[in-house]
């Protein structure tokens, strides 16, 4: 059954590290449909958030050719349902609708988002959530009218408790993956 997949890829800080995650998904032509990167809680590794729509099969067979990367410390998948996710999504409106219309600042409070800048020109509005959530801000906010809109893919974290051993791993792994000239 194919099902929305969420990978964490950790690897340590190396140029083309990306390219070659991101080559490995496209080998199998799957669409990566959300990406982020951002350093994780152990210095120096960072955590490559892939998300795609494949059958367990494929995930799990992905997820080992990810590992076999010499930079790839792990590599782990989960399901949306194991993941809480959030997404950013900025929305510019014009300003005289703000002024004009009480819907507009209706409108903002009911769908708990918040205005990030105004000014005579334009406002725009922020709403953290998942991706139903500012697709319908969205939506109530086209009838005033949005000039321009951007949404992040989704940032996840595991519900379940990750391994313990995981941070140890990644400790010995981060200190034993590079290779130094002298050896």
């Amino acid at each position: 059954m194919v099902e929305n997949y969420n990978f964490a890829v950790f690897s340590n800080d190396q140029a083309g590290i990306l390219n070659r995650i991101t080559a490995v998904f496209s080998r199998v032509n799957l669409n990566i449909e959300a990406l982020s990167v951002c350093e994780s809680e152990q210095s120096g590794v960072f955590r490559h958030s892939v998300q795609v729509r494949c059958e367990h099969a494929t995930a799990l067979r992905l997820s080992k050719q990810l590992e076999r990367q010499i930079e790839v410390i792990k590599a782990e998948f989960q399901v949306d349902d194991d993941m809480i996710q959030q997404e950013v999504a900025l929305y510019k409106i014009a300003s005289k609708s703000m002024l004009e219309q009480t819907l507009t600042e209706q409108i903002i409070h009911r769908h708990h988002a918040r205005i990030l800048s105004m000014n005579s020109e334009y406002t725009v509005i922020e709403k953290t959530g998942k991706r139903d959530e500012s697709q319908a801000l969205f939506d109530d906010l086209s009838v005033i009218g949005v000039l321009e809109f951007v949404r992040s893919g989704p940032v996840s974290i595991s519900k379940p408790m990750a391994n313990d051993a995981m941070s140890s791993d990644m400790s010995f792994f981060k200190q034993h993956a590079t290779c130094d000239a002298d050896h």
